[in-house]
C-alpha cells in the first residue's frame, strides 16, 4: 500500500509540476495576442522622429497579471523589459488587475464570479493572494519590484518625483535603461477597507481607478448593472488618494461616476486606456464632454490600441482617436494607453510604438505635438503630481 501511495504521490507531483510550469504560459499566449506582429517598418521620416524622442511612455499594461518573466524577451504577449528597451520605451504603467468576472463583456457584468482566482492558483501565486484581492495586488507589486532588483540596473520602479528626476538624469547618459510605475485597475482591490490605500501606496502603487468591469463599493462601472455615481466611500477613498498624491484614473467608470469625480477632484485625473466616442461610439469610450473635463483638470486622455476601442485592428485607428482629442482640447492632454497584455488583441506589441508616430504624421500632426503625445505629457504629469 505504501508503494501505491508513493506512486500516486509521484504522479500528482508530476501533474502539478506540469500545470505550474507550462499551463500559465499556454494561457498567456492564448489571451495576449497582437494583430500586427514584429518586426515593424515605417517611413524614414517617422523613424527619424521616433528615434529622436527623449521620452516614450504608455499609461496602461496588464503584464503583471501573467506569470511571465519580464526580464526575458518573450515571443508572445506584448511587453517585457528587453522589448521596452528595444522599442525605446522610457516608462510603462504596470496596472494591476485583481478580479475579472466570468463571461466578461462591455455591457453588463456583476462581481459574483471571478476568473482570476483559478489563474492565481495555476500560476502558484502566494496562497494568501488566492482569496484576498488586496493580497493579490500586493503580490503583483512585489513581482515588479523583484524584476527591478534582478535587472542589474536596467529597470527601475518609479514612486516619486525624486525617483523620476534621477532616472531622467541617468537615462540621458545611458539609453539602455527603462522604467515602470504601478497602478491598480479597480479599487475592489481595497477589499472595502480604506486602510488598504496605505498598504498599496507603501507597496509602490501611484495610480488607481475606482472600478473595472463591475460595480463595487466605490460606485458604478460603465460595464456594471446600475451605472451609479460615486458612493460616500468612493469620495472618502479619492480624498485619501489625492492627499497622498496618487493619480486618479477614471477608465471604466460610469459616466455618472466621472461627473461626480469632476465635482470633487482637486488634482489632475487621467483615463489610462480609452477610445473616444467621436471616432468609435462604444460604451467603452469617452465622450467629448469628459475629454474636455479631464483636460480642464490638467490630466490625460490616454488612447488605447485595440479594435473595440478604436474601431479597427490598426495603429491608424488609434492615431485617428489621438488626432480627434488634439483637435478637441489640444495636444497637451493626450497620451498613449495601449492596454497591452490585457487579455485582448492589441494592434502591435510594445516594439511597434513607432508605427503610431508614422500614422500621426500622415494625419498632419506636428512633430512637437507628437512628442507630447508619445511621452512628454506623461513626464510632465508625473513630475508635477507624484509624491515628493
Amino acid at each position: 500500500m505504501k508503494k501505491v501511495f508513493k506512486i500516486v504521490g509521484g504522479i500528482l507531483i508530476l501533474i502539478l509540476a506540469f500545470v505550474f510550469l507550462f499551463v500559465p504560459k499556454v494561457i498567456d499566449k492564448k489571451f495576449n495576442v497582437v494583430s500586427q506582429k514584429p518586426p515593424y517598418s515605417i517611413s524614414e521620416a517617422g523613424q527619424r522622429l521616433y528615434d529622436s524622442l527623449d521620452f516614450v511612455a504608455d499609461m496602461h499594461c496588464d503584464a503583471l497579471l501573467w506569470k511571465r518573466d519580464l526580464l526575458e524577451e518573450n515571443d508572445f504577449g506584448a511587453v517585457d523589459i528587453p522589448r521596452m528597451l528595444a522599442g525605446n520605451v522610457s516608462l510603462q504603467a504596470f496596472t494591476i488587475v485583481t478580479k475579472s468576472p466570468k463571461d466578461l463583456n462591455f455591457d453588463k457584468n456583476t462581481g459574483e464570479t471571478d476568473q482570476i482566482t483559478l489563474l492565481s492558483m495555476v500560476q502558484a501565486r502566494p496562497i494568501k493572494s488566492w482569496f484576498n484581492l488586496t493580497e493579490r495586488a500586493l503580490a503583483q507589486c512585489k513581482a515588479l519590484h523583484s524584476f527591478e532588483s534582478k535587472s542589474n540596473g536596467t529597470f527601475r520602479v518609479i514612486e516619486s518625483k525624486e525617483n523620476l528626476r534621477a532616472y531622467l538624469k541617468d537615462k540621458r547618459e545611458n539609453k539602455n535603461i527603462t522604467a515602470g510605475f504601478l497602478g491598480i485597475e479597480g479599487m475592489h482591490a481595497l477589499e472595502g477597507e480604506i486602510e488598504n490605500v496605505d498598504k498599496l501606496y507603501d507597496a509602490g502603487v501611484r495610480m488607481m481607478s475606482p472600478v473595472h468591469f463591475f460595480d463595487n463599493k466605490l460606485g458604478g462601472s460603465a460595464h456594471g448593472v446600475g451605472h451609479e455615481g460615486l458612493t460616500d466611500f468612493g469620495k472618502e477613498v479619492i480624498k485619501k488618494m489625492q492627499d497622498k498624491n496618487m493619480i486618479l484614473d477614471v477608465a471604466h467608470c460610469s459616466p455618472k461616476m466621472v461627473d461626480d469625480i469632476f465635482e470633487i477632484t482637486q488634482k489632475p485625473i487621467v483615463s489610462s486606456h480609452t477610445g473616444v466616442k467621436g471616432t468609435q461610439n462604444s460604451v467603452r469610450n469617452i465622450s467629448d464632454e469628459h475629454i474636455k473635463g479631464i483636460a480642464k483638470t490638467g490630466g490625460l486622455i490616454s488612447i488605447a490600441m485595440f479594435e473595440p476601442a478604436t474601431g479597427t485592428k490598426t495603429p491608424a485607428s488609434t492615431a485617428r482617436a489621438i488626432k480627434y482629442c488634439i483637435d478637441l482640447v489640444g495636444a497637451d492632454y493626450v497620451a498613449l494607453g495601449s492596454d497591452f497584455d490585457g487579455a485582448i488583441e492589441t494592434h502591435t506589441d510594445i516594439t511597434g510604438l513607432s508605427l503610431y508616430v508614422d500614422e500621426l504624421l500622415k494625419l498632419g500632426v506636428s512633430s512637437a505635438d507628437i512628442r507630447k503625445v508619445m511621452g512628454d505629457n506623461v513626464k510632465r504629469l508625473l513630475l508635477e503630481n507624484l509624491p515628493d
